[in-house]
């Protein structure tokens, strides 16, 4: 039976092979299409990612560990037959030694353009699927009202004492994508 996580809880993942699904609603009559999309950032004990490919998203679709894949972009969002409007597969078997957290994060592309925020999307959530089974281990629903944010970390990652956690942070930002790849690299991305 999956965990229905609120925001700042934790938990043990005991697992090795797992999706991570982000899902959302834009509301109805909000003019433009809503194009959200999820990254993952593998961040190091100085809480950088590493090198460029540790950033996985709709352009870098696999780290370079071969630990997450990114199964593709949803333009539009709230359409998905499984619920799930983007997947990032994950193999903590296999992450980097050097990663120990993996944030991900879900921006509105062209929010600012768009005048569009996270106060015009329902049903947002973020959930962690056991791969072997198939079945929803936990799932964190965003309950606050982030009606200015443009960003939201949804939840991570983390290794402690060599096990895998999992935080639901519900993090809300006026952000776009630049500024997590400004907080979390110091080099230029080229993708």
């Amino acid at each position: 039976m999956a965990i229905n996580l609120r925001k700042g809880e934790k938990i043990n993942i005991g697992l090795s092979k797992i999706s991570v699904g982000l899902g959302w609603d834009p509301n109805e009559g909000t003019g433009h299409d809503f194009d959200l999309d999820a990254s993952a950032f593998m961040v190091d004990t100085n809480r950088m990612i590493p090198a460029e490919e540790f950033f996985v998203f709709y352009g870098n679709d696999k780290s370079p560990d071969a630990a997450l894949f990114h199964t593709g972009d949803d333009p539009t969002g709230g359409n998905s037959a499984t619920g799930d409007d983007e997947i990032v597969k994950v193999d903590l078997s296999v992450v980097d030694e050097r990663i120990q957290e993996i944030l991900f994060v879900v921006t509105i592309h062209d929010a600012h353009i768009r005048r569009q925020n996270f106060g015009q999307v329902r049903s947002s959530y973020i959930r962690i699927v056991d791969d072997i089974t198939g079945e929803e281990v936990a799932k964190y629903e965003l309950d606050e009202d982030f009606s200015i944010e443009t960003a939201i970390e949804f939840g991570r990652l983390y290794k402690r004492n060599g096990s895998w956690k999992f935080e639901a942070s519900g993090r809300g930002y006026k952000e776009d994508l630049a500024f997590f790849l400004a907080k979390y690299y110091t080099g230029e991305i080229i993708k």
